[in-house]
């Protein structure tokens, strides 16, 4: 439930022709430290046309983040993707109101975030197929940072 099935050092190393090639179609985006960086409101230029790539081919995507309404659908916005904010996660809810949004079933989606016990542990809680990528920066909410300890005692560094 905690192993990630794949490691990525960003969203956009991530390559859309092999999730192509897998049947994903639908691809679910953490907010925080995943596309953008903690605290911050600048999207990387390259996510930013990660996302744009993923949207011009047959893919589907929808941001899912535990932070409030403005801000997430703010750069949901931003990137013309659906958003859920207050998700809840690890807690099913808001993959499942993804998944709705995304019209794809847990088989051809997959969930890409930076946290193991929020991104990866409600992906797999669903059977959704999980990449976990590096946070873009080293700064964290206090409770973030107390389960980063936690990640890094049983993933030790991430593989990339």
């Amino acid at each position: 439930m905690l192993r990630p099935d794949a490691f990525a050092r960003r969203l956009a190393t991530i390559s859309l022709e092999d999730l192509a090639a897998r049947g994903f179609r639908g691809i679910i985006v953490d907010l925080d430290n995943t596309l953008v960086g903690y605290g911050q409101d600048h999207i990387a230029p390259d996510d930013a046309a990660w996302i744009a790539r993923a949207r011009a081919g047959d893919f589907r995507v929808c941001l899912v983040s535990n932070n409030f309404d403005e801000r997430v659908r703010r750069v949901g916005n931003e990137l013309g993707v659906p958003a859920i904010p207050s998700a809840l996660k690890p807690l099913p809810g808001g993959f499942r109101e993804a998944l709705g949004v995304l019209g794809t079933r847990k088989d051809q989606t997959v969930v890409v975030g930076d946290q193991l016990f929020t991104d990866v542990l409600g992906a797999k809680l669903l059977g959704i197929h999980a990449i976990l990528t590096e946070p873009l920066v080293a700064r964290d909410w206090l409770g973030t940072r107390v389960l980063r300890f936690f990640e890094r005692l049983l993933l030790g560094s991430r593989p990339t």
